[in-house]
């Protein structure tokens, strides 16, 4: 984790990176349009590191991130869905407002943003020109590269005005920065990665790309792209020097190709600038101060046509209706809570709030089950008594309420929240509703953030009855969702206990035919077992009816199955239809004798079949699949059997592979999706552990470690079945 000089960081901790009103307007457009894809939005919303600053920080926030970071604005966008990214769209595009309507503008930041998307521009180029497995991130790490500029600006204010004043190009900046303050933008940078929690690797991009080129040879690749890039952009020509050293470090090829990287991306750089509204006269010409904030003379200038658009749309509005809309059209209350976290932040540059629910039945407060805040505010159960808490005052009084001005401040709990909360005081808003008060916001508060924030007093109150009535709705139309659904629920059943036993007749007619058929057999024939086996599938069929489509309860004694015996038993079903037939080749390799493994026979058939259907559907003709199994397998102490899956097929993409560890997410990656979400339901509850991986026009390998019964014994023989 990176530390910046303690007065620094709380300076730039109420720091906020503008967004020019352009993209901002289009934004708002575009996800007002149902036609807009997920990736159209990504990248427009890459072009902005404002934007970026907002969307990263919400995605990988704890209510929302699941598994590892998200590192593409595009994954982040999946996980917050539309209406959260409108609301936070929304919030900027207010400020941004505010912000315009000033009447004296004295810095133009046209030449910073032109700069940071040639800079992304080119990292992206350069990364995927030199292997770097993610291109995407490349682009990302190019495009923050110095927000930090954006953060201090916003921060600091006058004195770093005067510094940009003064400085001629981005290294003398960074030299001021550094006597002044202890720490210059790319260290600022590089701190807010961390507060994002993104990897090392991305942080250096941004920490080093003011370093001498002798030291950045002996970086990691995504430091070196982010720093060629960064050259490339502030140079009107590719100097010999910048040459030798990307020679040195990507070999010559690549880098004799530099001036046709740059003069590439600088084309796209001017398609995307134009298309958000900045014209070329607003670009900078290039040269050793391409990039940085310039200040303007402070006269009176008007408001840009982007800026009257955005007016348009928002001007003649309350402050806060926009935002009631957004939360409205909100389907979970842990999104909700998660867009009235970030609006607070947006408008009132409150960084740290919780939330107290206050329980319809017994009327206490509790923050039991709300993800994204403190420990210490899901433990609670607070009876509303005044002297308790300033939060409880503030839903007793029904009025905005801080620990800088109300006695019940001297609480041991409001102690508590504040250091919770990281800060030395509390602003705690009540949640009013239609018909009663729902909870209380609680934000960490400083006494600077007090002094500011008084005056809009009335603001936090409308703030607060938004939040109220969008929770109270919320929980209103839940309740009558959750009557609606028991008796759809109820409907339901009887119609499946109906269809069951419909389908359940010709099902035992079937089997009845096949005994019939088994006796009338010579008993030498061979087809006598693939009678067994069929009976056996007619069977299990009938139980997958009677429980309609749900993953089957596992029994409560698990008993050994023989792994590879069953294997056989499936394919001489199903390998005609599914492989053979479509010209797929199968290849198998297990042992001759019997593995036996404690799993249940019923959830290994289900995921054989899937995952057999998935490679068929998936596999065309002249493809191979090559089955394995082997046992002995130590795992964290234990001894598995491995079945493996290998194919040379079209692969598939990480959304999809993603449905294995996402039990019943039908609608990821399609129909494909739909079978591995079965399948790793079934991994799950078997405690089975499940490894794919895949890459596009290669293949895709997946694992499965079996629990075996017994340790095996060492077996010498080998059976390869003929391709």
């Amino acid at each position: 984790m990176y530390r910046l000089p303690e007065p620094i960081r709380q300076a730039i901790e109420a720091g906020r990176a503008p967004s020019p009103p352009q993209v901002l307007l289009r934004l708002l457009q575009m996800v007002d349009d149902d036609c807009t894809t997920i990736a159209e939005l990504a990248r427009l919303v890459e072009q902005d590191p404002g934007l970026c600053t907002r969307v990263l920080t919400a995605a990988n926030s704890p209510a929302i991130r699941r598994g590892g970071q998200l590192r593409s604005i595009e994954s982040c966008l999946v996980a917050l869905g539309t209406r959260l990214v409108r609301s936070i769209a929304t919030c900027l595009s207010v400020q941004s407002l505010f912000d315009e309507r000033s009447a004296n503008r004295v810095v133009d930041l046209a030449g910073f943003w032109t700069h940071s998307l040639l800079a992304a521009e080119l990292s992206r180029s350069l990364a995927a020109a030199t292997g770097y497995a993610r291109p995407d991130e490349a682009y990302l790490a190019g495009l923050l590269h110095d927000v930090g500029e954006l953060i201090l600006l916003s921060a600091i204010g006058e004195p770093y005005l005067q510094m940009l004043a003064m400085a001629g190009d981005e290294k003398a900046l960074a030299e001021l920065e550094s006597g002044r303050f202890g720490a210059h933008h790319g260290e600022i940078g590089t701190w807010l990665a961390d507060q994002w929690h993104l990897d090392s690797s991305f942080a250096y991009g941004i920490l080093f790309h003011h370093l001498p080129g002798e030291q950045i040879i002996t970086a990691g690749q995504l430091a070196q792209v982010v720093w060629i890039a960064h050259e490339l952009a502030c140079a009107d020509t590719v100097p010999e020097e910048l040459i030798e050293i990307a020679g040195e470090i990507f070999g010559n090829p690549l880098s004799q190709r530099l001036g046709a990287i740059r003069d590439q991306a600088a084309q796209r750089m001017c398609v995307i600038a134009d298309a958000i509204g900045m014209t070329p006269d607003e670009r900078p010409d290039g040269g050793s101060a391409a990039g940085l904030p310039r200040v303007l003379a402070r006269v009176d200038r008007p408001v840009p046509e982007a800026g009257v658009r955005l007016a348009t749309i928002i001007g003649d509005k309350a402050l806060l209706q926009p935002l009631q809309e957004n939360l409205f059209a909100i389907d979970s209350d842990t999104e909700l809570l998660l867009a009235l976290r970030e609006s607070a932040r947006i408008l009132f540059e409150l960084n740290h709030v919780a939330f107290l629910r206050l329980e319809p039945g017994d009327g206490r407060l509790t923050g039991k089950g709300i993800p994204g805040q403190p420990p210490l505010f899901g433990q609670l159960s607070l009876v509303p008594e005044v002297q308790r808490s300033v939060a409880v005052a503030a839903i007793v009084s029904d009025r905005v309420c801080s620990s800088f001005e109300d006695a019940s401040a001297n609480s041991l709990l409001d102690v508590q929240f504040a250091r919770a909360l990281n800060s030395s005081g509390l602003l705690c808003i009540p949640m009013s509703g239609r018909s009663r008060t729902t909870g209380v916001i609680v934000a960490g508060l400083s006494a600077g953030q007090h002094a500011r924030l008084h005056r809009r007093w009335p603001c936090l109150a409308n703030f607060g009855r938004i939040a109220g009535i969008s929770l109270e709705s919320w929980q209103e139309a839940r309740s009558v969702g959750a009557q609606a659904e028991e008796s759809a629920s109820a409907r339901f059943t009887r119609r499946s206990r109906r269809i069951a036993h419909e389908a359940g007749n010709p099902l035992t007619i079937i089997k009845g035919y096949l005994k019939i058929l088994d006796g009338k057999l010579p008993p030498e024939t061979g087809a006598r077992q693939e009678l067994a086996i069929l009976s056996e599938e007619i069977e299990r069929v009938a139980s997958i009816l009677r429980r309609l489509s749900e993953l089957p309860d596992l029994s409560a004694d698990a008993h050994a199955v023989d792994i590879c015996e069953l294997v056989r038993e499936l394919l001489l079903l199903y390998r005609a239809a599914l492989f053979d037939g479509r010209g797929i080749a199968l290849e198998t390799v297990m042992p001759a004798e019997a593995i036996r493994i404690n799993c249940d026979r019923d959830s290994l058939k289900q995921i054989l079949v899937n995952l057999w259907k998935n490679a068929s559907e998936a596999l065309s003709s002249g493809h191979r699949l090559r089955l394995t199994i082997t046992d002995d397998i130590l795992h964290q102490g234990q001894r598995f059997a491995e079945l493996r899956l290998e194919d040379n097929g079209p692969g598939m993409s990480e959304e999809t592979i993603s449905a294995l560890h996402r039990p019943g997410s039908a609608r990821i990656g399609g129909p494909r999706g739909m079978g591995l979400s079965i399948v790793g339901s079934l991994a799950q509850r078997l405690g089975v552990p499940v490894s794919c991986r895949s890459k596009p026009g290669v293949g895709t390998m997946m694992s499965f470690l079996l629990p075996t019964a017994t340790f095996a014994e060492t077996r010498d023989s080998t059976e390869i079945a003929p391709r």
